[in-house]
Protein backbone atom coordinates (compact mmCIF):
# COMPACT_ATOMS: atom_id res chain seq x y z
CA UNK A 1 0.00 0.00 0.00
CA UNK A 2 1.01 3.58 -0.70
CA UNK A 3 -0.07 5.80 2.20
CA UNK A 4 0.04 9.58 2.44
CA UNK A 5 0.29 11.21 5.85
CA UNK A 6 -1.15 14.69 6.35
CA UNK A 7 -0.26 16.79 9.39
CA UNK A 8 -2.53 19.80 9.93
CA UNK A 9 -0.52 22.77 11.21
CA UNK A 10 -2.03 25.79 9.47
CA UNK A 11 -4.16 27.16 12.29
CA UNK A 12 -3.78 30.66 13.67
CA UNK A 13 -3.88 29.49 17.33
CA UNK A 14 -6.51 32.09 18.17
CA UNK A 15 -7.52 30.52 21.49
CA UNK A 16 -3.90 30.19 22.61
CA UNK A 17 -2.78 33.65 21.52
CA UNK A 18 0.53 32.53 19.97
CA UNK A 19 1.69 30.02 17.36
CA UNK A 20 1.15 26.71 19.12
CA UNK A 21 3.17 24.93 16.45
CA UNK A 22 6.27 26.67 17.86
CA UNK A 23 5.65 26.09 21.56
CA UNK A 24 8.65 24.48 23.28
CA UNK A 25 8.21 20.75 23.69
CA UNK A 26 10.90 18.25 24.64
CA UNK A 27 13.71 20.55 23.57
CA UNK A 28 12.21 21.40 20.18
CA UNK A 29 8.82 22.65 18.99
CA UNK A 30 5.43 21.05 19.34
CA UNK A 31 5.20 20.67 15.56
CA UNK A 32 8.67 19.05 15.45
CA UNK A 33 7.45 16.40 17.89
CA UNK A 34 4.41 15.64 15.75
CA UNK A 35 6.45 15.58 12.53
CA UNK A 36 8.92 13.19 14.19
CA UNK A 37 5.98 10.91 15.01
CA UNK A 38 4.72 11.19 11.42
CA UNK A 39 8.17 10.38 10.00
CA UNK A 40 8.33 7.27 12.19
CA UNK A 41 5.10 5.95 10.63
CA UNK A 42 6.76 5.13 7.32
CA UNK A 43 4.40 7.14 5.11
CA UNK A 44 5.19 7.04 1.40
CA UNK A 45 4.34 10.74 1.17
CA UNK A 46 4.24 13.18 4.09
CA UNK A 47 2.43 16.50 3.82
CA UNK A 48 2.08 19.34 6.31
CA UNK A 49 -0.24 22.30 5.92
CA UNK A 50 0.98 25.71 7.04
CA UNK A 51 -0.89 28.97 7.20
CA UNK A 52 -1.05 31.30 10.19
CA UNK A 53 2.62 31.36 11.15
CA UNK A 54 4.05 29.76 8.01
CA UNK A 55 7.14 31.93 7.69
CA UNK A 56 8.17 31.50 11.34
CA UNK A 57 7.46 27.76 11.20
CA UNK A 58 9.64 27.41 8.10
CA UNK A 59 12.44 29.19 9.99
CA UNK A 60 12.21 27.18 13.22
CA UNK A 61 10.70 23.74 12.55
CA UNK A 62 12.49 20.81 10.94
CA UNK A 63 10.58 20.21 7.71
CA UNK A 64 13.04 17.66 6.35
CA UNK A 65 11.31 15.02 4.25
CA UNK A 66 7.99 16.86 4.42
CA UNK A 67 6.11 18.45 1.53
CA UNK A 68 4.74 21.80 2.71
CA UNK A 69 1.29 22.83 1.49
CA UNK A 70 0.44 26.48 2.13
CA UNK A 71 -3.21 27.19 2.92
CA UNK A 72 -4.09 30.83 2.32
CA UNK A 73 -7.62 30.19 3.67
CA UNK A 74 -6.42 28.76 7.00
CA UNK A 75 -8.68 31.10 8.99
CA UNK A 76 -11.81 29.34 7.65
CA UNK A 77 -11.02 26.13 9.54
CA UNK A 78 -9.14 22.88 9.09
CA UNK A 79 -11.49 21.79 6.30
CA UNK A 80 -9.74 24.26 4.02
CA UNK A 81 -6.34 22.80 4.92
CA UNK A 82 -7.53 19.30 4.11
CA UNK A 83 -9.15 20.31 0.82
CA UNK A 84 -5.99 22.20 -0.19
CA UNK A 85 -3.65 19.33 0.73
CA UNK A 86 -5.72 16.62 -0.96
CA UNK A 87 -4.99 18.30 -4.29
CA UNK A 88 -1.31 17.31 -3.98
CA UNK A 89 -1.78 13.75 -2.70
CA UNK A 90 0.29 11.40 -4.84
CA UNK A 91 -1.74 9.67 -7.56
CA UNK A 92 -0.45 6.31 -6.27
CA UNK A 93 -1.89 6.81 -2.78
CA UNK A 94 -4.31 4.17 -1.56
CA UNK A 95 -5.41 6.59 1.10
CA UNK A 96 -4.54 9.28 3.58
CA UNK A 97 -3.93 9.35 7.33
CA UNK A 98 -4.88 12.64 8.98
CA UNK A 99 -2.90 13.82 12.02
CA UNK A 100 -3.10 17.01 14.06
CA UNK A 101 0.06 19.10 14.28
CA UNK A 102 -0.62 19.88 17.94
CA UNK A 103 -1.13 16.28 19.11
CA UNK A 104 2.30 14.70 19.64
CA UNK A 105 1.01 11.92 21.93
CA UNK A 106 -0.37 9.76 19.12
CA UNK A 107 1.53 6.47 18.79
CA UNK A 108 2.97 5.28 15.46
CA UNK A 109 1.62 1.76 16.04
CA UNK A 110 -1.90 3.16 16.31
CA UNK A 111 -1.39 5.18 13.12
CA UNK A 112 -0.39 2.01 11.29
CA UNK A 113 -3.42 0.14 12.65
CA UNK A 114 -5.80 2.88 11.46
CA UNK A 115 -4.14 2.88 8.02
CA UNK A 116 -4.67 -0.89 7.79
CA UNK A 117 -8.46 -0.56 7.99
CA UNK A 118 -10.34 -2.22 5.16
CA UNK A 119 -13.21 0.28 5.23
CA UNK A 120 -13.18 3.65 3.43
CA UNK A 121 -12.98 5.51 6.77
CA UNK A 122 -11.38 4.67 10.08
CA UNK A 123 -10.93 6.48 13.37
CA UNK A 124 -9.32 5.65 16.71
CA UNK A 125 -11.64 4.56 19.53
CA UNK A 126 -9.84 5.59 22.73
CA UNK A 127 -11.04 4.76 26.25
CA UNK A 128 -12.78 8.15 26.47
CA UNK A 129 -14.03 8.59 22.91
CA UNK A 130 -13.15 8.89 19.25
CA UNK A 131 -10.06 10.77 18.12
CA UNK A 132 -7.32 11.24 15.56
CA UNK A 133 -5.70 9.84 13.55
CA UNK A 134 -8.27 9.25 10.81
CA UNK A 135 -7.96 7.07 7.70
CA UNK A 136 -9.52 8.04 4.37
CA UNK A 137 -9.31 5.52 1.52
CA UNK A 138 -8.71 6.78 -2.03
CA UNK A 139 -12.44 6.52 -2.85
CA UNK A 140 -13.17 9.17 -0.20
CA UNK A 141 -10.48 11.67 -1.26
CA UNK A 142 -12.75 13.53 -3.73
CA UNK A 143 -15.09 14.30 -0.82
CA UNK A 144 -12.18 15.77 1.14
CA UNK A 145 -11.62 18.29 -1.66
CA UNK A 146 -14.89 20.04 -0.81
CA UNK A 147 -14.64 20.22 2.98
CA UNK A 148 -15.45 23.47 4.80
CA UNK A 149 -15.16 24.51 8.41
CA UNK A 150 -13.57 23.06 11.51
CA UNK A 151 -15.59 19.89 12.10
CA UNK A 152 -15.92 18.84 8.46
CA UNK A 153 -14.09 15.51 8.80
CA UNK A 154 -16.22 14.59 11.80
CA UNK A 155 -19.36 15.33 9.80
CA UNK A 156 -18.06 13.09 7.01
CA UNK A 157 -17.25 10.34 9.53
CA UNK A 158 -20.76 10.48 10.99
CA UNK A 159 -22.61 11.03 7.70
CA UNK A 160 -23.36 7.34 7.13
CA UNK A 161 -22.16 7.62 3.52
CA UNK A 162 -19.27 5.20 4.13
CA UNK A 163 -18.56 2.29 6.45
CA UNK A 164 -16.30 3.37 9.33
CA UNK A 165 -13.94 1.17 11.33
CA UNK A 166 -13.36 2.22 14.92
CA UNK A 167 -9.87 0.98 15.80
CA UNK A 168 -9.57 0.25 19.55
CA UNK A 169 -6.68 2.15 21.16
CA UNK A 170 -5.53 1.91 24.76
CA UNK A 171 -5.69 5.00 26.91
CA UNK A 172 -7.41 8.36 26.58
CA UNK A 173 -7.51 10.56 23.48
CA UNK A 174 -4.06 12.22 23.32
CA UNK A 175 -4.05 15.90 24.27
CA UNK A 176 -4.25 18.33 21.41
CA UNK A 177 -3.20 21.85 22.29
CA UNK A 178 -5.81 24.54 21.75
CA UNK A 179 -5.48 26.54 24.97
CA UNK A 180 -2.81 27.39 27.53
CA UNK A 181 -4.44 24.86 29.89
CA UNK A 182 -4.10 22.12 27.23
CA UNK A 183 -0.42 22.99 26.83
CA UNK A 184 0.14 22.86 30.60
CA UNK A 185 -1.59 19.45 30.75
CA UNK A 186 0.63 18.20 27.92
CA UNK A 187 3.77 19.41 29.70
CA UNK A 188 2.60 17.95 33.03
CA UNK A 189 2.34 14.53 31.37
CA UNK A 190 6.01 14.58 30.41
CA UNK A 191 8.45 12.44 32.30
CA UNK A 192 10.58 14.54 34.69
Amino acid sequence: MFVTGLVLAAGASVRLGEAKQLLPYRGRTLLDATLDLARSCGFDQLLVTLGGAAERIRERADLTGVQVVENADFSTGCGSSISTAVRVVDARADGLVLLLGDQPGVRAADVRRVAAATTPLAVCRYADGLGHPFWFARAVLPQLRVLHGDKAVWKLMHSGRHPVTEVPVDGPVPIDVDTRADYQRLLAGEAP
